[in-house]
């Protein structure tokens, strides 16, 4: 098998691996669909980092893997920040996960940047390496037809520790 064969599966192996578990179950005439949508991280920081940009660093905390990109970070006409939930709880808006860190930048003055930075300069621009102190994941998003209010539930009934606990 050639390099080109041999990195096309392995593209299709991660991006098979990436999809499952990300679905939602409609029940139609025909029977159940399969909708792949993205998580519902629900989580309380250390202090209100909800300006800065957030980052996925690897397990050992020494390299920026995932960030992005400069036109990435807007969420329809306006910035992807978290939505402020009941009680110091956020809900994601930009899809974070337990190895998060966040930047010294704000939404703001990263969208003004003219280049997305590289991991290894972004690495220099973190302004907490770990500043998750709860990290919840509560299903599929698109199964809630109203996130926000289903998460401000789930904490004012004291069921949102009974999800599961990524931090």
């Amino acid at each position: 098998m050639g390099n080109f064969a041999k990195i096309s599966a392995l593209l299709i192996a991660v991006c098979s691996l990436m999809c499952q578990g990300c679905t939602k179950h409609i029940t139609n005439a025909g029977g159940a669909v399969s909708v792949p949508g993205p998580r519902c991280i629900v989580y309380k920081m250390k202090q209100d980092y909800s300006r800065q940009v957030p980052v996925e660093l690897s397990p050992d905390r020494a390299e920026v893997v995932s960030f992005p990109g400069i036109r990435d970070i807007y969420l329809h006409d306006g910035f992807a920040y978290p939505t402020k939930l009941e009680d110091g709880y956020f809900l994601d808006n930009r899809g974070i996960g337990p190895q998060v860190a966040f930047l010294r930048l704000t939404y703001d003055e990263y969208s003004k940047l003219e280049l997305t930075p590289s991991a290894s300069s972004l690495i220099n621009l973190i302004l907490d390496a770990d500043p998750i102190l709860e990290m919840y994941d509560c299903g599929n998003r698109n199964s809630f037809a109203d996130a926000e209010a289903a998460m401000n539930e789930l904490i004012l009934t004291g069921k949102l520790k009974q999800k599961k606990r990524l931090k």
